[in-house]
């Protein structure tokens, strides 16, 4: 099993620890922008190829490897709320940022003006978010400390530790998360 990516993304972050917490064998393969565009139909990572399977999301991805584990992917109405809500700031987050090295900033577009807004909204309600941890941390708890890790928050204590005897072939990727409130 292939899973293709990059450092910086949260996508694939969350990916690479969900597989590692599972015990699932990958190679992780570090992914640019010209690879992703030649390598999966969505040009972007991550992506995953298992023999002749091709998922293109990070969300297909996720619930392949539970599933392949014998586990539920967003378990239950609140989990899959969390995940969801982390995933609009993400994706207002990479939004911002692409069109910002674009040289467009929000001053110069409405639509970036919202997404501005929507971060904040989402940081904003994720402070008074009344967490629940458990062991392993569900999804949207993990996708939350990924955004965290791209994002930061001041209110918010973010850990990356390494997983001893992590299954992935790079051990860069050998990684897991701890939130708490700051």
């Amino acid at each position: 099993m292939d899973l293709f990516g990059s450092y910086t993304s949260p996508y694939s972050r969350h990916c690479r620890i969900v597989m590692m917490q599972l015990g699932q064998p990958f190679a992780f393969v570090e992914t640019n922008n010209d690879m992703s565009a030649k390598g999966s139909p969505t040009k972007r990572v991550p992506f995953l190829r298992d023999g002749a399977r091709l998922l293109t999301d990070s969300s297909s991805i996720l619930q392949y490897a539970r599933q392949k584990a014998g586990q539920p992917f967003l378990a239950d109405i609140d989990d899959a709320e969390r995940y969801h809500f982390v995933n609009t700031g993400l994706e207002a987050t990479i939004n911002t940022f692409y069109l910002e090295k674009d040289g467009i900033s929000p001053a110069q577009s409405p639509y970036l003006q919202r997404q501005a807004a929507r971060i904040q909204s989402v940081l904003q309600t994720l402070d008074t978010d009344k967490l629940v941890f458990a062991n392993p941390a569900p999804d949207g708890i993990l996708r939350l400390a990924c955004f965290f890790l791209n994002h930061g928050s001041g209110n918010w204590i973010v850990t990356a530790c390494r997983i001893p005897g992590g299954t992935s072939s790079n051990n860069r990727s050998s990684q897991s998360i701890a939130l708490q409130k700051a």
